[in-house]
């Protein structure tokens, strides 16, 4: 029982989680020489490799020194906090990684809040301390008065500290001594982690995430917190409702390097895979077939944000989706909900319009693009936050808005944040960088991203985390400018285009086809208004097609899918298909438009 060690890795975003999960798995040998896997290994799906970001948390196992150390990388944005609230159970210990120059940022005070609650022993590392201006001894005061803050006990306040690079590959006890691997912190792990407590009784598991495998169907994996599982043994499985049912288990796996090792039994402690059992969920537990007691199940937060999801009914719908019936989009979020813990599914009343309920934009974006990828066309409406009544006020989710850009630019951000309802907290320099803090409700972050990025010429990075809900701020000015929207189907004339460049901004390259109600540009007004982008240019025995001056198009603003979620206004809906995003009036006709004002 001595030699297993199950650690969880955490981190604010771009700190280098899954670049030291890479670096331990090359130090502890899991690939032959010859064999060159790449970095990033985890983030093995094509949404996290392109945003650069963990999306679900991974499990991986290296044995080191004798001791079989089961890591989890976990992800570093609280939107999606639901996949590190259910892992850490499976942990005894976590590895939280600071950068040695930004130091604990607001996604890591919110994953530490969770790891202290549950009781873990933290250690820490202090990454990239090969920046420059980076500031490792201070950064290492920040940590121990952030644990402090979050309510930290004394045997957590008093952990073991190592410094290095992961990317280049080292790491030590003191920033200043360079070494060339990272047994540093694998010793670290081993000496200051304690090994699973083993309680002694019947078997007992915990589900705490799933697989799913088109042979075997769904797989359950958690920790063994007690007892022993064998293949073939019959076990009760314990609902969230207290409900039993019988099962069998058909077959055991541990976790060995990337991959899994089918087991014969699995002792208590180790983290495992069961094969067979039917009809579980996040949160259920395996236990004695005979006497099954049941642990206390996963606590979630609660969603802040909710979307329309809707089946697409634009005069394109079907052109290049597969899957565009309401029945489909529903399974699929039915199955979604299945894994995805901090996700929730609301009934309208109308058959083919669904409410989701989730973290943030980021969380429920990335589950439109993974449905998007598979080839399903839906429409999503505005998104929009949870309002709840307590004690009889009226009061909205508030987030902890950290913003990081050049000294220069900082009274722009105050200025857009304050607009928002925003309240500043703090301001610090940073080098030529400014970090300012601010409360803000999460209404107010919607759409803040693109208007600072173009203030900021791209420079600022902005943070944020939930905190609670307060009572309601007011209302908060939305969108200055009216659309552009088009009066007819067709294609869109480059002719009609350069003629109608000062009207506003367009969304459309020329040549793209587009429908009546759809919104093609943006009105530099504060109104609506439609036009036709598909009138050619007449031609005479006198005008010819070729003798006029050249049209010059300005590129239109292409928008990614955050974005136009973001960018639309309550009356118009996104339409996402597996090759476009387009944006679209709900009602696409100028009557209905004006018969049904929203």
């Amino acid at each position: 029982m001595e030699s297993i060690r199950n650690i969880a890795i955490i981190a604010h975003v771009d700190h280098g989680k899954t670049t030291l999960v890479d670096k331990i798995m090359y130090h502890c040998q899991l690939f032959r020489e010859n064999e060159n896997t790449g970095d990033l290994i985890l983030d093995n799906n094509d949404l996290e490799r392109e945003r650069g970001i963990t999306i679900t948390s991974k499990n991986v196992s290296v044995v080191y020194k004798g001791t079989k150390i089961n890591i989890i990388d976990t992800p570093g944005h609280a939107d999606f906090g639901g996949e590190v609230e259910r892992v850490l159970n499976m942990a005894d210990g976590v590895c939280l990684l600071v950068d040695a120059f930004e130091g604990p940022m607001p996604q890591t005070r919110f994953v530490l809040q969770k790891a202290i609650d549950l009781g873990l022993k933290p250690c820490v590392v202090i990454n990239k301390v090969d920046k420059e201006n980076c500031t490792p001894e201070e950064v290492h005061e920040k940590v121990f008065d952030l644990m402090f803050e979050l309510g930290a006990e004394e045997w957590q306040l008093d952990f073991p500290t190592v410094y290095g690079s992961a990317k280049n590959n080292w790491m030590s006890d003191h920033w200043e001594n360079i070494t060339d691997n990272v047994e540093a912190l694998l010793d670290m792990v081993v000496e200051h982690v304690p090994a699973p407590k083993v309680s002694t009784g019947t078997p007992q598991m915990l589900i705490t995430s799933l697989d799913f495998s088109s042979f075997t169907g769904r797989i359950a994996i958690g920790r063994l917190e007690r007892g022993e599982l064998k293949e073939g043994m019959p076990i009760s499985l314990v609902k969230r409702d207290g409900k039993i049912l019988k099962s069998r288990i058909k077959e055991l796996h541990t976790f060995e390097g990337l991959g899994r090792k089918k087991v014969e039994s699995v002792i208590a402690g180790d983290i495992c895979a069961i094969v067979g059992i039917e009809g579980f969920e996040i949160g259920d537990t395996v236990a004695d077939f005979e006497n099954p007691e049941a642990l206390q199940t996963i606590a979630i937060d609660e969603p802040t944000m909710s979307m329309l999801f809707t089946i697409n009914d634009s005069p394109f719908f079907g052109k290049e989706g597969k899957f565009v019936t309401s029945r489909h989009i529903r399974d699929r979020l039915t199955k979604e909900l299945e894994k995805n813990l901090a996700m929730k599914l609301g009934e309208t009343d109308s058959a083919d319009k669904f409410m989701v309920f989730g973290r943030g934009v980021l969380h429920l974006s990335v589950l439109i693009e993974t449905m998007r990828r598979e080839g399903y066309e839906l429409q999503i409406g505005q998104p929009q936050v949870i309002i709840k009544e307590i004690d009889g006020k009226k009061c909205e989710p508030i987030e902890e808005l950290t913003i990081d850009l050049p000294e220069h630019l900082s009274g722009r951000a105050v200025e857009f944040v304050s607009i928002r309802k925003g309240e500043m907290l703090s301001m610090e320099a940073k080098g030529e960088r400014m970090i300012v803090k601010f409360n803000i409700p999460s209404r107010g972050i919607i759409g803040l991203r693109n208007l600072l990025l173009t203030a900021t010429a791209g420079e600022a990075i902005m943070a944020h985390r939930y905190i609670g809900y307060e009572p309601f701020k007011g209302e908060i000015p939305g969108r200055n400018n009216g659309s552009l929207i088009s009066m007819e189907n067709g294609k869109a004339i480059p002719y009609s285009i350069d003629k109608l460049q000062d009207r506003g901004k367009f969304f459309v390259n020329p040549n793209d086809e587009i429908y009546e109600g759809q919104v093609i540009g943006e009105n530099s007004r504060s109104d609506d208004m439609a036009i036709n982008v598909t009138k050619a240019k007449k031609q005479s025995n006198v005008r010819s097609s070729g003798n006029d001056e050249k049209a010059r198009i300005i590129p239109p603003i292409i928008f990614s899918l955050e974005e136009a979620l973001e960018y639309i206004q309550k009356d118009e809906y996104v339409e996402v298909t597996p090759k476009s995003i387009r944006l679209r009036k709900i009602y696409l006709t100028e009557n209905d438009r004006k018969r049904n004002k929203i």
